[in-house]
């Protein structure tokens, strides 16, 4: 019963096109989109039968339930956060735009000659203010 190289070889080319037939049965067997082209009325009729039963098993009112208990406080948390991001921000543009606005009013008094107010409260002539 001694085998030769070249029944070995022959023994495992036959195994391997035996497998790749049987893999490409199952593939067809197992692609979803075949089998609903192939019957698509029993997989109508099978996708109709699963809603109505989801539908009255009530998981979704189940799984809406255990999602708001898993996120009971985490909304307000963000939401605190939110407010505290935005607050800076809306700060932060309101002094932006107040210092471009006084540098604007402090340049047109400036160039009509009207007193200009300094940070230090003090006032100075927009003719004077040119000159320094």
């Amino acid at each position: 019963m001694a085998e030769t190289t070249a029944d070995v070889r022959r023994d495992i080319e036959l195994t391997r096109e035996r497998m790749s037939s049987t893999l490409a049965e199952l593939e067809h067997k197992l692609n979803v989109m075949q089998v609903v082209k192939d019957h698509p009325w029993p997989a109508l009729a099978l996708a109709i039968g699963a809603g109505v039963l989801l539908s009255g098993s009530g998981a979704d009112l189940k799984a809406a339930a255990a999602t708001a208990v898993a996120t009971k406080g985490a909304s307000s948390k963000v939401g605190s956060a939110l407010d505290e991001v935005v607050a800076a921000l809306v700060v932060g543009v309101h002094g932006a735009m107040e210092d471009r606005l006084t540098g604007w009013v402090d340049e047109l008094k400036g160039a009509i000659g009207a007193p200009v107010a300094r940070s230090n409260g003090t006032s100075q002539s927009g003719l004077a203010m040119r000159a320094d």
